[in-house]
């Protein structure tokens, strides 16, 4: 189904013959904004509301319609059945696109209500292999999955680290489950198996139930693939029980939350997250420059992903000249487009092209960049 344009009220006279009309467009936001991840939700707001700012002082005109942009933010709690809620009530909303979501649970059964109203969705955060594999036409993310991250993780852990003894565990979500299995298929390919593989749910608040059992196997590497608060839990249960193995986490970790729940138990923790260590440019500097002046705040490592996000989808509307979703969405498959993370193109399934990862490392209870993959000079 094609956009519908919300017509602004009371605009007053019509516009003069050669006088482009004025639409305002809006663009959906969804994201957790509450709870565990409530922080990062809101920074995923904060860098899509910066990157409509800059865009309307551009005073986009768009098939002849002088386009005035707005978000539209909602808040998926981080729950599936609430993110389908929320992508119903933004096709209601008729939105032009959404940026979103942030969980690979919440996006994925998300995704297919945005197929099926045919509006495009740009992920700044969405990792799960599955999320593209659906085959919807109008899912696409602009970070890497986790195939690609869960190879380097588990290339790193068995080559630089030498790690022998590799116990793995899930949070039972779609997105640690995902990552995990993806970790062991890449240690099988090195010749390597996990000694262990243990789950726990998601709302757990402590891992006694399989952590001496694991202490029994005398890992050197424990890979957790869950969120960073639960994964603060772990840290600080490793550290009670006098389990020296170091505590490998995957994407979302690196940022104060874990460091603030972990306390010294955080030391030595590796994680891989998407993108580079660090940006640069004049867009990246008016980005950074804007953030702080109005949060008075650190960039969160994910709110880049969100910026970028609105900006690949405005930059497809430019490339059709249209807000129409249908040709949006065939834009943003032949998009190439310069953001502050980086080349952003997709391949024809909507996975982001030639990712970046880097892994971070804590040292002195500070997040510090251990190497990077995949950057090209």
């Amino acid at each position: 189904m094609g956009a519908v344009m919300l017509g602004l009220a009371g605009l007053g006279a019509l516009p003069a013959a050669g006088q482009a009309a004025e639409r305002i467009v809006q663009i959906g936001l969804a994201a957790p904004m509450s709870g565990l991840s409530g922080s990062t939700g809101i920074s995923l707001e904060r860098a899509a509301q910066l990157a409509i700012d800059d865009v309307n002082e551009t005073q986009p005109v768009i098939g002849g319609d002088k386009i005035t942009f707005k978000l539209l933010p909602q808040d998926d709690r981080a729950d599936p059945r609430t993110g389908e809620l929320i992508a119903e009530y933004l096709v209601k909303s008729r939105v032009a696109a959404v940026v979103g979501h942030w969980n690979s649970g919440v996006g994925i059964p998300a995704s297919r209500i945005y197929a099926a109203a045919g509006i495009p969705h740009v992920s700044p955060a969405v990792t799960s292999p599955a999320y593209t594999q659906q085959g919807y036409p109008t899912a696409f993310r602009v970070v890497p999955h986790d195939g690609d991250g869960a190879r380097h993780t588990a290339e790193y852990v068995v080559r630089e680290m030498k790690a022998r003894n590799i116990v793995v565990i899930d949070d039972r979500t779609v997105f640690g489950a995902d990552y995990a299995a993806a970790f062991e298929k890449s240690l099988a390919a090195l010749n390597t198996k996990a000694v262990a593989h243990y789950t726990v749910s998601s709302k757990s608040s402590t891992f006694n139930q399989i952590l001496p059992a694991a202490r029994s196997l005398n890992p050197d590497v424990i890979l957790f693939a869950g969120i960073d608060a639960q994964a603060a839990q772990l840290a600080s249960e490793l550290r009670r029980l006098q389990i020296k193995a170091t505590l490998v986490g995957i994407g979302g970790m690196v940022g104060p939350t874990f460091l603030t729940l972990a306390g010294p138990a955080a030391e030595g923790t590796i994680v891989l997250e998407p993108g580079p260590p660090s940006y640069k440019g004049a867009q990246w500097s008016r980005f950074e420059n804007a953030w702080k002046a109005r949060y008075k705040e650190d960039i969160y490592l994910y709110a880049p992903f969100a910026y970028d996000a609105v900006r690949t989808i405005v930059a497809a509307m430019r490339e059709a000249n249209s807000v129409d979703t249908a040709k949006v969405t065939a834009a943003l498959h032949k998009i190439r487009y310069r953001g502050i993370t980086g080349p952003i193109a997709f391949d024809k399934e909507g996975n982001l092209r030639d990712p970046v990862f880097t892994l971070y490392e804590i040292k002195g209870g500070r997040w510090k960049v251990v190497k990077t993959f995949g950057e090209k000079n």
